[in-house]
């Protein structure tokens, strides 16, 4: 300030901003480079060190340049990218020294989680939020987060890791921790180029934890979708929401069923959920031979649903039934919470029988690919209710199968879980609706311009498809089917123009 008013008064004002400028020139725009990369008070030992006020300081002394900040920004991006570099290849590293590759990951998305964090921090404090710098921390996400590490996306992990934290027995949070958590998540989702596939994998997840009675809060299930909503509009969480509906509408249903079901005399409590097939993921659906008990209640629902909505029409899926059976081995009695399949199965081992696997598979009507997973459960898993000859933790077509006789628990509610018969998502359903996608915006493009070349319509077909950046040979192969169908036609006169066909 000193010096400031010492050339106020002994130096002619009008060549204050001349003076400023051959300062500016000579001591930070010619050098500006090594001043950034000095090795010991540079911009990327700064973001090592976490030297804040110094940071401020280069910024505010850089942003008297005209584009005097973008070198320093390049820089910031640069660090940010190594750093999360730097956890990419430790995940690489667990699994190149033989941990198990699995699509729930949490120490990998929080870290990413926690360097987003901190660098989003030290933009809004140490660069006043500056666009330039907002964008290289996205610029860098971008590619940070769309980089694979072994089997499995990092949409995929993210999405699993919003499943620990929106499950009951997850991550150990209260409110405020799952809130910032799905706030983190969401940011960090933006930067997926993929996210449809995020989407698809995070309704699978989402339908397992509604139909199992697996969420820890219906609030956060909502806030959540919320979150997306408005990160990519309706249209992107329109099936999710129509989830939430049908369970908010079974409640009443199923109240009204109820007071039916006592006018019948059954042996179990029973109730059914309706769902609609246009928001709930694909299902495996098998024959399954039920009880007798079983096949009464589902015709008494069956009339009672006829009688009220005589144009639908019913479909069972017994893969997505829980039931909650009571068995007694030796003196002591459990309540075992387990799938309808599991309980059809427990149901026909009853009374010590004693079944080989081929005899299973016939009783239940269950093919092979089900059958093993169901029977592993039983006789393999952490309770094992289900006794197989020979012991071993593999289920072969050999093996028989009778009630452990032996089994004794601690535990009095005990719940058997059995693995998903779906994958986690469906990779030929996502490329189906990327197909479509690509398609309808070639057609509302080509119908608002009538006449597009080749480059032009690709770019502007990219630019339009916000969940997914697609292959430009995907999108060649699209515009082919599309002349194919008489959508398009190629311009007589150049081979790379192509009209619309009215």
């Amino acid at each position: 300030m000193r010096k400031k008013n010492r050339v106020a008064t002994y130096l002619n004002p009008s060549s204050e901003r001349m003076l400023l400028s051959v300062c500016e020139e000579e001591l930070l725009q010619k050098v500006q480079m090594v001043l950034l990369e000095k090795k010991c008070s540079g911009c990327h030992v700064l973001l090592v060190n976490g030297k804040s006020q110094d940071l401020r300081r280069m910024f505010n002394l850089f942003s008297r340049l005209e584009k005097g900040l973008h070198p320093m920004a390049s820089v910031v991006e640069q660090f940010i990218v190594s750093r999360g570099n730097d956890i990419i290849d430790q995940r690489r590293a667990r699994l190149e020294s033989g941990e198990k590759d699995k699509n729930d990951d949490p120490s990998f998305v929080k870290a990413l989680l926690a360097l987003h964090d901190k660098y989003l921090a030290v933009i809004k404090s140490d660069f006043s939020g500056h666009s330039l710098f907002q964008k290289a921390l996205k610029d860098a996400f971008v590619e940070i987060v769309n980089k694979k590490v072994g089997m499995y996306t990092t949409a995929e992990l993210m999405s699993t890791f919003a499943d620990r934290v929106l499950r009951s027995g997850g991550e150990k949070l209260n409110e405020t921790e799952v809130e910032d958590n799905l706030d983190h998540i969401v940011q960090l989702f933006s930067y997926l180029t993929d996210k449809d596939l995020f989407a698809e994998i995070y309704r699978n997840q989402l339908a397992k934890r509604l139909l199992n009675q697996r969420s820890a809060s219906d609030d956060a299930e909502k806030a959540m979708i919320a979150k997306l909503k408005m990160q990519c509009g309706t249209h992107f969480t329109s099936k999710m929401e129509g989830m939430l509906s049908d369970l908010a509408v079974g409640v009443d249903q199923r109240t009204e069923f109820q007071s039916r079901m006592q006018e019948h005399s059954t042996r179990m409590d029973y109730s059914v959920q309706v769902l609609t097939t246009g928001f709930w993921p694909t299902y495996k659906s098998p024959d399954l031979v039920l009880p007798q008990e079983m096949n009464k209640c589902m015709d008494i629902f069956t009339a009672w649903h006829n009688g009220k909505h005589g144009n639908r029409r019913l479909s069972w899926m017994y893969s997505l039934g829980n039931a909650t059976v009571k068995a007694t081995f030796g003196k002591k009695s459990y309540d075992l919470q387990v799938t309808t399949l599991q309980a059809v199965a427990l149901n026909v081992l009853n009374n010590g029988k004693t079944m080989s696997f081929k005899e299973l598979a016939t009783a239940l009507n269950l093919e092979e690919t089900i059958l093993k997973p169901l029977m592993h459960s039983l006789s393999c898993g952490r309770y094992k209710v289900i006794s197989k000859i020979p012991q071993s933790n593999r289920i072969n077509t050999t093996d028989k199968f009778v009630a452990n006789s032996k089994f004794s628990s601690n535990n009095r509610r005990i719940r058997i879980p059995m693995a998903s018969l779906d994958a986690s998502h469906n990779n030929e359903r996502v490329q189906e609706d990327r197909t479509i996608a690509i398609e309808a915006a070639a057609v509302r493009i080509m119908k608002a311009r009538k006449t597009m070349q080749h480059q032009q319509l690709q770019a502007e077909i990219m630019s339009q498809l916000a969940f997914f950046k697609p292959n430009p040979r995907d999108i060649k192969r699209r515009i082919e089917v599309l002349i194919d169908r008489d959508y398009l036609a190629r311009s007589e006169s150049n081979s790379n123009v192509y009209n619309y066909q009215a």
